[in-house]
């Protein structure tokens, strides 16, 4: 009787059918994945794994460990094909001949097997991550306020918010293009970082309203957050929850930047909602100042913009664009640096010299752009009511989450914004 191997390899349609049958029977048996992964190595004659969308290891059949990580790694003689259903990837098949090339049409349609396979065994795990998401976005967008029904939808998951939760809101940013599904692979990993220190977290990526104005990159990501839930009012494993999620995420991804903030507790399930809005706010700040991890507690006076952003942000773009936003616009077109200078100049307490010297520029520059940041907002820094409004401006754009533009100087005299300053202000 003809191996696997032979009937592979022979070329006939009598062994590419049997070859393909042997896969066809471990689907049907349902027997798992790992099964089917073997019968497929056989039937390939090839070492074989299978991952998902988010790069997780789902099944292997390999000779040897070393033989494992040369199909993984894409060693030479390692070949990849996508697993799809209909439009969807679900994952990707990695193979290495351990002989002559197995045939293109066995490997598709042992491919549809596993692909099929895994989207089946995968059913009741998105059926709950769908509940999940779809209870986080109720809670956080307050379409649930019923504080029984909160609670007992809450059990249902798993998670008891009787004595109410804290908010991690995490945010990651490839530094070069990806492909796939890097967000899926982010969700993974956050929530493996904080199952192992509260296992009765909720962890899903949801729409939030909370803040979006327009404009922000909030509304650019289609005002989507990874938000964690962690239930109880003790402080102390959402710090642990957080730290977690950061060492997995440095971990588990290269060439990304990361920003993962942290509410205060609500003792109240029906406060959940506030806790998702100050974790935003940290998130938003947290981006902007180039900062991997930040709690609300630590925003300062940015604390004082939550209620502006939480209930009314329109009110909180209309301040900034009356304010700022011509500034950000200049910059972005002419690639100046009017909003870095006058934040300077802000930290600065008004000393024209003391930004110069922070800014490695020279200080007729600094007066250059200050008239300009007057001629486009209307507002002079010398005026005590013009320093405060800018300044509020400068936190409303950081707390609706927008980004200033970044490319060097190019007012005359700046030369980048590193010209050798004068020893003395005559």
């Amino acid at each position: 009787m003809p191996t696997a191997r032979e009937r592979a390899n022979g070329g006939g349609d009598s062994a590419f059918l049997n070859a393909f049958g042997d896969v066809s029977a471990a689907v049907e048996s349902g027997a798992g994945l790992p099964e089917v992964v073997r019968a497929a190595s056989r039937a390939m004659n090839a070492s074989v794994a299978v991952i998902d969308a988010s790069s997780s290891v789902l099944a292997v059949a390999c000779a040897s460990p070393e033989d494992e990580r040369a199909v993984l790694s894409g060693a030479e003689g390692s070949e990849a094909l996508e697993l799809r259903v209909a439009d969807a990837v679900v994952g990707q098949l990695r193979y290495r001949a351990r002989g002559g090339r197995p045939p293109a049409q066995l490997v598709r349609m042992v491919g549809t097997l596993i692909a099929l396979d895994v989207e089946r065994s995968r059913a009741p795990e998105r059926a709950s991550d769908a509940a999940v998401a779809a209870f986080l976005a109720d809670l956080l967008n307050r379409r649930v306020t019923d504080r029984e029904n909160i609670v007992a939808r809450g059990k249902e998951l798993g998670a008891d918010l009787e004595a109410g939760a804290t908010v991690i809101v995490v945010r990651a940013r490839p530094h070069q293009p990806e492909e796939g599904d890097w967000r899926a692979r982010v969700l993974m990993l956050a929530e493996r970082g904080v199952r192992g220190v509260a296992r009765s977290a909720l962890t899903a990526t949801v729409p939030l309203a909370v803040g979006r104005a327009g404009g922000g990159r909030a509304e650019a990501a289609n005002g989507e957050e990874l938000v964690i839930v962690v239930p109880g009012s003790d402080p102390e494993p959402l710090r642990r929850g957080a730290t977690a999620v950061r060492r997995e995420l440095e971990g588990g991804l290269f060439g990304y930047g990361f920003a993962i903030a942290t509410s205060r507790p609500a003792s109240d399930p029906v406060d959940i909602h506030r806790a998702a809005a100050e974790a935003v706010l940290a998130a938003n700040v947290a981006e902007v100042q180039g900062q991997s991890a930040l709690a609300f507690e630590d925003t300062g006076a940015y604390r004082l913009l939550l209620p502006a952003m939480s209930e009314d942000p329109r009110e909180l773009r209309a301040f900034y664009d009356e304010t700022v936003a011509p500034l950000l616009a200049y910059d972005e077109q002419y690639e100046t640096d009017l909003l870095k200078t006058l934040e300077t100049f802000l930290e600065a307490d008004g000393n024209v010299a003391n930004t110069a010297q922070r800014l490695f520029t020279h200080r007729h520059t600094v007066r250059y752009r200050l008239e300009r940041v007057r001629d486009l907002s209307g507002l002079d820094v010398s005026s005590t009511d013009g320093r405060e409004r800018l300044s509020l401006g400068l936190k409303a754009m950081r707390v609706l989450g927008i980004a200033p533009p970044h490319g060097p100087a190019t007012e005359p005299g700046a030369e980048g914004g590193k010209v050798p300053r004068e020893e003395s202000d005559r």
